[in-house]
């Protein structure tokens, strides 16, 4: 797999988070990630168009069960979307999730990416809540 190419992938869907996709796919195929569990990716013609990371959380929203199938990340480039690429790779996840014994999956959207929500509605998701989430980082040597 051409690691530079999802590389590029992932700073497209998370464009604050560039300096961290190489070493996290290096962790991936190191056996050592703590973010990415699994991956498939998509290709149209010798082209990688797009990806699906999957991991195992402890929690999600909406879930009773004590670990829970999560897509973390989720992507085909925009000349490719509309073909269902995104469909197919959401279908290899949950066929996945399934393979370990699973039988829901989750997955989140930012609040106002309507397209998204749309897209996994229509998948079959349902929505559980809407939430800012927030996180501060403490400071050892802080007063």
């Amino acid at each position: 797999m051409d690691t530079g190419v999802w590389s590029e992938m992932r700073t497209e869907l998370w464009p604050d988070t560039s300096d961290c996709h190489l070493s996290e796919i290096g962790e991936y195929f190191d056996g050592n990630s703590i973010v990415i569990r699994q991956v498939y990716v998509i290709e149209q013609g010798q082209e990688i168009v797009g990806f699906i990371e999957l991991n195992v959380r402890n929690y999600a929203e909406g879930s009773r069960n004590a670990s829970v199938p999560y897509v973390e990340g989720w992507y085909v480039k925009p000349a490719f979307q509309g073909m269902g690429y995104g469909t197919y790779l959401m279908k290899q996840a949950e066929s996945w999730a399934l393979s370990l014994g699973f039988d829901e999956i989750a997955s989140d959207a930012e609040v106002d990416n309507e397209a998204s929500i749309r897209l996994h509605k229509k998948l079959g998701f349902g929505e559980t809540d809407r939430i800012v989430c927030l996180l501060k980082a403490l400071n050892a040597g802080q007063k």
